[in-house]
């Protein structure tokens, strides 16, 4: 035997604890697509965090079966039942941090937030939005690209701010407009991008690649620009396995 080929004394049946796994908690008020597409990331490991609660805004919401099928904790916290846009934002607080989150995800979550909301979880908190922010910010994203006959279109994920869909964005994806889209086709193309980026951006923070500093965004302690990381049509539909 030489000095080197010896039986170790202190690392013999060493089992090392396992780390922590990141805790996000998702905030939805309708069908969930979004959370399904971050629930599947997590069960190929790609997620990069545990999904550890559920909250929707909407009682019936079907995004709370989805998580209640994949064994997460789903919350049904409905706003009507609030007197204000305060006083729900306080009980969602107090629900949110029941769970102690490393991030929170909006993920289709059709709620103003108050000041004092996006200020407890600032810099940690992300929103799927569907245009290429800052173009289209609030609702009828696709019926208003349509009207005025854009040629690209597309999805962001940004860091939640006071401002309306205005926070500094991480990633988006863009799609093609055909001359033959309506709504429904628009809107599965660029839902479809939505799936596909939201998981990675959620990977990036939790593996603390992806930061808010200040008012703009590092990748790798590298600033972004104002639109983030954007993949190309060619380069999303490539990843989708849709025919160009």
């Amino acid at each position: 035997m030489s000095d080197t080929d010896y039986p170790s004394d202190t690392l013999q049946d060493f089992t090392p604890e396992p780390a922590d796994a990141r805790r996000i908690v998702v905030l939805i008020s309708g069908t969930g697509s979004n959370l399904q597409a971050l629930i599947e990331a997590q069960e190929h490991d790609r997620l990069g965090g545990e999904i550890v609660a559920v909250v929707s805004n909407q009682a019936d919401a079907q995004g709370l079966k989805r998580a209640r099928d994949a064994g997460i904790d789903a919350v049904a916290l409905p706003h009507r039942e609030y007197e204000s846009r305060e006083a729900f934002d306080g009980a969602l607080i107090k629900v949110i941090e029941r769970h102690e989150p490393d991030l929170v995800v909006l993920a289709g979550f059709m709620r103003i937030l108050t000041p004092r909301f996006v200020q407890r979880f600032l810099g940690r908190m992300l929103n799927i939005h569907p245009s290429l922010l800052p173009a289209y910010q609030g609702l009828h994203t696709h019926d208003r690209a349509l009207e005025d006959g854009v040629s690209e279109h597309g999805c962001s994920v940004h860091f939640v701010t006071e401002e309306l869909d205005g926070g500094p964005v991480a990633l988006q994806a863009a799609v093609r407009v055909d001359a033959d889209d309506g709504l429904e086709s628009l809107k599965d193309k660029v839902q479809a991008r939505e799936h596909l980026i939201l998981p990675i951006a959620v990977n990036w923070f939790l593996e603390g690649r992806l930061q808010l500093t200040g008012d703009h965004i590092t990748m790798d302690g590298i600033s972004l620009p104002p639109t983030g990381m954007r993949l190309s049509h060619e380069d999303a539909a490539e990843e989708l396995d849709e025919g160009l």
